[in-house]
């Protein structure tokens, strides 16, 4: 936002179009809760900060997809039942679009089956619960409320962090979110080492375990096949225009200038992801990540 509006955006212009994409956890009310807090927050800071005046501005657009990191490989049946708390939470906290995980993805990509059983979950929540009938269904209830202020107190803390360290970008150079993500799931990989946290079928409750769940098995020509196709393809387009595209792009990239028509103007004339890739790291080399240890 900070940067647009430096370029010489007007916020109304371009902030009703942006949107966000939130991962749901298994902790239903906290998850809720930081939905809540999410979108108080955008509606505040859209307001106060960027003076946006179209409502539509206002409101934090946002997809959920339920957590992969929850699915469990033993007893995935019971993988069903965690997707679908996870996807009401994101019903209850106001997503306007979900991905519902299927039950055998810890095991290998999912089958039609298992997908049909992810679809079919968000299809009894919209139509079965009257879960979506009601605008922010749990406002009132004191746990929810009193969470959504706290997580709203420790994401202006974070803020805060991220501008102490020089902005988002620099931050991520020293190696701050990746810390704070590696710490986390530290934490809770102990917790469920020691039994602290429990997990069923994982380190409780795991008599049955078992049962031998259909796997998806993918053809391996189906690889050959699309490399034939894509050579195919390739060797079909207009070279000179591909040549011409991602020479622009070299020549622009030391510059100041907007990447984003030009890197149109390679997709329009077939340039690959990697191709586009490549021409850009020929000027500015590899990423490469600081440890985070």
């Amino acid at each position: 936002m900070e940067e647009a509006v430096a370029r010489g955006l007007d916020v109304d212009d371009f902030a009703p179009r942006l949107s966000f994409f939130f991962n749901a956890q298994i902790d239903f009310f906290e998850e809720i809760a930081k939905y809540r807090a999410a979108r108080r927050i955008w509606a505040r800071e859209l307001k106060e900060t960027f003076g946006a005046k179209d409502p539509r501005s206002w409101l934090m657009r946002f997809h959920t997809q339920t957590a992969g990191v929850s699915l469990t490989a033993q007893q995935p049946l019971n993988n069903i039942v965690r997707t679908a708390i996870e996807a009401l939470a994101g019903v209850l906290g106001g997503t306007q679009s979900l991905h519902t995980n299927s039950y055998d993805e810890a095991l290998a990509l999912p089958t039609e089956d298992a997908v049909r059983v992810a679809l079919r979950t968000q299809q009894i929540i919209a139509h079965e619960t009257g879960v979506a009938n009601t605008i922010d269904p749990l406002g009132g209830a004191y746990a929810v409320e009193a969470m959504t202020d706290e997580i709203e107190a420790l994401a202006y803390d974070y803020f805060r962090r991220i501008d102490e360290l020089g902005g988002m970008v620099e931050s991520v150079k020293q190696g701050f979110p990746q810390r704070e993500i590696a710490d986390a799931a530290f934490e809770l990989q102990k917790e469920i080492e020691s039994g602290r946290r429990v997990v069923v079928g994982v380190n409780a409750f795991t008599e049955g375990d078992n049962q031998q769940t259909d796997l998806l098995k993918v053809d391996p020509a189906l690889e050959t096949k699309q490399v034939e196709k894509l050579k195919t393809r390739k060797a079909q387009r207009d070279m000179p225009a591909v040549e011409a595209a991602l020479k622009a792009l070299v020549e622009a990239a030391p510059t100041d200038t907007n990447l984003m028509p030009l890197l149109l103007d390679a997709a329009r004339v077939e340039v690959s992801e990697g191709e586009i890739i490549e021409a850009l790291q020929s000027v500015w080399g590899s990423y490469t990540e600081t440890p985070v240890y």
